[in-house]
């Protein structure tokens, strides 16, 4: 008979209580005060206009050469004084509805906590800019081309919309397990208890909030340094600088078109601009990047460049433009109908192949066994959890305590309603494409299989974002089409598709719906809402005990 003891029954019960993920547990509590007002006439206002402000400012933007993205986290910052100052001014007035029997309160009581999440949730919504509209900008600007103006519409809609239905199918795989705990989202919910908490100052030492403070201000003062006043910090490269007229030093320690070797930055968005930022992403992560890097950079690019496999030299190291046998830049316009914009065998043949830097070459095909490699881990590390994951849910056997608080004071979105948006959605997306002339030049097989391939691949990208906070790319299952002559797209698909537009659009219905549930918004909007939303305010401990038992 099993000895009882007391130190592994209060440590059962303290499992039982919070989250299996020590990241978790020590940022996100694991009370709830379901009492507080959330979709208030506060929420809607800042959230639409967030939401709608985000989404102009960064796709007006995002037209930069060198492109300016405001996150989410701008509008977590400043709607806070925003909400304080309504919550003080509005009148407590109740308002009907006309025709309706509802109505509400201008102000519902004090800016919260919940309210403060949602706008944040809907800000987060508009933060990031519509892949589609990549396809309609290079139409009207390189092909000189004009898009019915509904098909444009439906094209951008359904492929956002899309990802929202994927969230909702994937959410017990992806949201509802404990596991599944979104590294970068950890981040914003210490921001809200930053701001949001009350505590005492430590003697010699700073709340939250006014640590928050002093690096805010220390960081935006330091931002005007590497952009403004002194540029070049942010890629110092001291082997170019000792051997200017060298092209092998160049090729070696150029921090924009080499291998970086011997080189350093003093721009934090020089570090953060590529994987993110580091402080929100584990220690095994980050270390397996960089021995995958140094491997990859180090090692097997300059032997293959100098050993001139592929005829590498004859072609820049790291490039991301496409050249001709020459060596010069690739002209588009001489494997295209001009007319039907269809591509053209008989130019291809006697004009040149599709040649890529040796960088490109090795980024490409690492990119297919990244791929087969998500698979098989995502099979072996996290195989039997997504097995019994939906067994659990029809049990009510939830795994962490924020989700059993969730399903305990809330009711869950129907999955009916996500099953009926794709299928609303993969309609109208096939109207898009079969509809309007054709324009699109995708027919609707092709949209069938892209949604078939998102479907296959969100759930095991979905699993690595949410436990890595590294985003997988699917942009190497279709080749994407040469939409200009700038892309680093190689277009071997192209053959068999026939069109490039309809390539292209291949290549936004699975891969645009996939990121928008993966890396957007949708899926950090469902974990977001799960580890914040109903889960940072303080409430009684007698509920959280009586949900323990």
């Amino acid at each position: 008979m099993m000895k009882y003891s007391p130190l592994k029954s209060r440590f059962y019960a303290d499992e039982v209580n919070d989250s299996p993920i020590e990241q978790v547990r020590l940022t996100v509590p694991i009370t709830d005060d379901p009492t507080l007002p959330c979709l208030t006439f506060r929420t809607w206002v800042l959230g639409i206009v967030s939401c709608a402000a985000l989404a102009f400012l960064n796709q007006f933007f995002g037209y930069r050469q060198n492109a300016l993205h405001i996150s989410s986290v701008s509008a977590q910052i400043v709607v806070l004084p925003i909400g304080k100052f309504m919550a003080a001014c509005l009148p407590n007035k109740s308002i009907r509805i006309p025709a309706t029997k509802w109505s509400f309160s201008l102000n519902p009581g004090p800016f919260n906590l919940k309210e403060h999440v949602l706008i944040t949730i809907f800000a987060n919504s508009g933060s990031n800019s519509v892949y589609a509209v990549g396809i309609i900008t290079i139409v009207k600007a390189f092909y000189h081309r004009q898009l019915h103006p509904l098909a444009a519409m439906l094209l951008t809609q359904t492929t956002q919309m899309l990802g929202y239905g994927w969230a909702g199918i994937f959410r017990k795989f992806l949201v509802d397990s404990p596991y599944m705990w979104w590294p970068s989202n950890l981040v914003q919910v210490s921001l809200f208890r930053a701001l949001h908490d009350v505590e005492k100052r430590p003697k010699g030492g700073l709340t939250r909030l006014q640590f928050f403070i002093v690096v805010l201000i220390s960081s935006f003062s330091y931002y005007i340094v590497p952009n403004y006043l002194f540029p070049s910090i942010t890629a110092i490269s001291f082997v170019c600088w000792i051997w200017k007229d060298s092209v092998t030093a160049q090729q070696i320690g150029s921090a924009l078109k080499g291998l970086d070797i011997g080189s350093f930055a003093l721009d934090w968005s020089t570090v953060a601009g590529f994987l993110g930022s580091p402080l929100a992403t584990s220690g095994f992560s980050i270390i397996n990047v960089l021995v995958g890097y140094i491997l990859i950079v180090y090692i097997v690019i300059p032997i293959t460049y100098w050993t001139n496999w592929f005829e590498a030299k004859q072609f820049p190291i790291f490039s991301a433009h496409l050249f001709n046998a020459d060596g010069g830049r690739y002209n588009v316009s001489m494997v295209l109908n001009e007319t039907t914009f269809e591509f053209n065998h008989q130019g291809y043949d006697s004009y040149s192949k599709i040649n890529l830097s040796i960088f490109f070459v090795f980024a490409y095909g690492l990119s297919f066994a990244t791929l087969a490699a998500t698979l098989s881990h995502v099979a072996l590390f996290h195989g039997r959890t997504i097995w019994q994951q939906p067994k659990a849910s029809f049990q009510h056997k939830f795994g962490d305590v924020q989700t059993r608080l969730m399903k305990k004071n809330y009711d869950s979105v129907p999955q009916w309603l996500f099953y009926s948006l794709v299928i609303l959605v993969i309609g109208l997306a096939m109207l898009a494409c079969e509809g309007f002339g054709k324009q699109l030049q995708l027919l609707y097989w092709g949209v069938l299989l892209a949604i078939s391939l998102a479907l296959v691949f969100t759930l095991p990208i979905g699993v690595i974002i949410a436990t890595t906070n590294q985003v997988d790319t699917m942009g190497v299952v279709i080749i994407s089409s040469l939409l200009n002559s700038d892309s680093s797209e190689v277009t071997m698909a192209l053959a068999r598709m026939a069109v490039v537009f309809g390539n292209d659009c291949f290549e936004l219905r699975r891969g645009g719906s996939l990121s928008l549930l993966c890396s957007d918004s949708s899926t950090d909007i469902s974990a977001l809402a799960r580890l914040v939303y109903k889960g940072l305010n303080r409430a009684p401990a007698q509920e959280t005990t009586e949900l323990a038992l």
